[in-house]
């Protein structure tokens, strides 16, 4: 049955050239998808101008005002006209598309915006007069003479009415302007000392200050360490760990937060290339690889991170909104977040997050006094008999459910160690410690998992992963493509005990597997393989399969819960916990422990 395609003509269409001001609404689709996207755009020519301050105001989520105020070095009236033709920049000569040290370099995103929008660029350049272009549709007015004492405003209204299907798919406008927030908040990390503004001024009127960044001053990392406490709050820097490491003439900086920090979805997860904020896959399965003996895969780490690299080694000219970059030497980025960040995890030992401890002390909050009833003060005959029992020596209720621990000479001295001498055991899975100034509530289970869990990847770091040799190889039929990628991995699949080798054309054959994970489906198994190097670049499948067994292991290993402890084996334990690294959390990122400091137990009785 033949069928009409309306987009195709029977009759041969002859082949013109779009006029300009159709490609720069096509150009528009690419550049400026809503609004977060042009205030992107915007915000980064006043960084690429020199900007220390800048002020963005916005109304009804950046659909009817997008205003820019920057005190950047300006542009020249001569020049404003030329700002605004396609492909015109003052970034770059176009000699050498892979040094790119700036923000922009293409040259799109004003005349894109003046194309579906309504614009007014007002500049003052360095020893000239301010000067200002309008332009509305695409139709641009002459340079006027303006008043502006430094730097440049760019105001765009009414954005999409040009092409007013957009608008359509522009979503609340509450929704656009936490896109705004975010790409402001993503820049503001990435530039420390510059200081910004948002104003919502939506209704009219002066509007409001809905966030603010003051310009820091000092060294870089202290900097960086301020701006992260303004935007990400101080519970992140509390609970993040510095990150300064480097490889190959790359460079990463920045903080990484404990696996207890963990958060439910990706959203905390910040990364910058020279600067420019970033969602690479390989960053993203670089930073998940880092994790993933610490979070199950619902939960998701917390970070901001900053890679500096020379020019010449990374491509940020392959996404229309420079989202995405690719590295010339990708295995050298990934490994340097690896072992940067397992490294710093390490150095963490048995440390846990302070939020922890927070919501320990939310859930002992005393609940809300009733009203005194006055006919009910004094007590019945019954209770008072029963607060004496509960007075007199050997009150066996109290003895059900809690045991107080003697400490033994070999404990005394312990109360200084970091998690304390342990002093009562509660519930048989609870330990009670005292320390210096506090108290920590240990889960024995969960913790002595953990523990064990360590020992076995320590003895499978030392005697390596066995293998099992196939009788009769496994053959997989793939395309040269996949056998090509697998091909690259097999040196570092083998050390994991899976031997891959090529079988003819368009196959490969499996002929050993990691011995601890007993009868495996090879073929599954490299598909998922393959399916994680589409995702994310790198494969994790087979490690974390075999530390998904060890962590059975390690479960079926540990001290059960409701095993009774004697005193010199709760300390044992914590002794243990203080010199095994990742001890304050288990095998999936929740706590082992929570630590409670005595002035905050204070405080819950009213006592300071």
């Amino acid at each position: 049955m033949n069928t009409h395609d309306p987009n195709i003509s029977s009759v041969p269409s002859e082949i013109r050239q779009l006029d300009d001001l159709t490609v720069n609404r096509i150009a528009a689709g690419e550049v400026i998808e809503r609004p977060a996207s042009a205030v992107k755009e915007l915000v980064e020519n006043a960084l690429d101008a020199g900007a220390t301050r800048i002020d963005l105001c916005i109304a009804d989520g950046g659909k009817t005002l997008i205003r820019v105020t920057d005190d950047g070095h300006g542009i020249p009236a001569d020049a404003l006209a030329l700002a605004l033709a396609r492909h015109a920049t003052s970034k770059i000569d176009g000699s050498d598309l892979l040094n790119i040290n700036s923000f922009g370099f293409r040259g799109e995103a004003l005349p894109s915006m003046g194309a579906v929008g309504r614009m007014t660029i007002t500049s003052r350049a360095d020893g000239s007069t301010a000067s200002a272009i309008s332009v509305a549709g695409g139709q641009i007015g002459p340079v006027k003479p303006a008043a502006l004492n430094t730097g440049t405003v760019v105001e765009l209204s009414d954005l999409f009415y040009a092409t007013p299907a957009r608008l359509k798919f522009l979503r609340s406008d509450r929704a656009e302007t936490q896109a705004i927030n975010h790409v402001i908040k993503r820049l503001a990390m990435a530039e420390p000392y510059v200081g910004f503004t948002i104003q919502d001024v939506s209704g009219g009127g002066e509007g409001r200050i809905t966030f603010r960044a003051d310009p820091q001053t000092g060294d870089m990392f202290d900097a960086l360490g301020r701006r992260l406490r303004q935007i990400l709050g101080t519970e992140f820097i509390e609970n993040a760990l510095p990150i300064d490491a480097e490889r190959d003439d790359l460079t990463l900086t920045g903080y990484t937060a404990l696996p207890t920090y963990s958060r439910g979805s990706a959203v905390a997860q910040y990364l910058f290339v020279n600067g420019r904020p970033v969602r690479d896959k390989l960053l993203i399965g670089a930073l998940r690889g880092a994790y993933s003996d610490f979070l199950s895969r619902d939960r998701h780490p917390a970070c901001a991170l900053f890679l500096e690299c020379d020019p010449h080694r990374v491509d940020v000219n392959v996404h229309p909104a420079k989202a995405e970059v690719r590295f010339r030497d990708p295995g050298i980025a990934r490994g340097l977040i690896v072992s940067a960040l397992k490294h710093a995890l390490a150095e963490a030992g048995h440390r846990a997050s302070s939020t922890v401890a927070q919501a320990t002390l939310g859930a002992f909050q005393p609940e809300p006094a009733t009203p005194r009833n006055y006919q009910m003060d004094r007590p019945s005959q019954k209770a008072l008999q029963s607060a004496y029992s509960a007075q007199a020596p050997g009150f066996s209720e109290t003895a059900a459910v809690f045991a107080r621990v003697e400490e033994p000479p070999s404990a005394q001295g312990t109360s200084d160690m970091p998690l304390g001498a342990a002093r009562a055991h509660l519930h048989e899975n609870y330990i009670i410690a005292q320390t210096a100034d506090g108290m920590v509530i240990v889960d024995q289970h969960a913790a002595h998992e953990r523990l064990v869990y360590e020992k076995l990847k320590h003895q499978m770091a030392e005697n390596g992963v066995a293998a099992q040799a196939l009788l009769i190889p496994e053959i997989i039929e793939l395309s040269e493509g996949d056998i090509s990628r697998l091909l690259e991995q097999a040196e570092a699949l083998s050390k994991l005990g899976l031997t891959l080798e090529p079988f003819g054309p368009g196959a490969i054959a499996a002929r050993e597997t990691p011995a601890i994970l007993g009868e495996v489906n090879a073929e599954a198994m490299v598909r998922d393989i393959l399916d994680e190097l589409d995702d994310l670049g790198s494969t994790q499948t087979v490690l974390d399969r075999i530390e998904a067994i060890l962590s059975r292991m390690a479960c079926h290993g540990s001290i059960r819960s409701g095993r009774w402890m004697r005193a010199e084996e709760m300390n044992a334990l914590l002794r243990e916990m203080e010199t095994t690294p990742h001890s304050g959390q288990c095998n999936h990122g929740r706590p082992t422990y929570v630590e409670l400091k005595l002035a905050d137990i204070e405080r819950l009785f009213g006592r300071t």
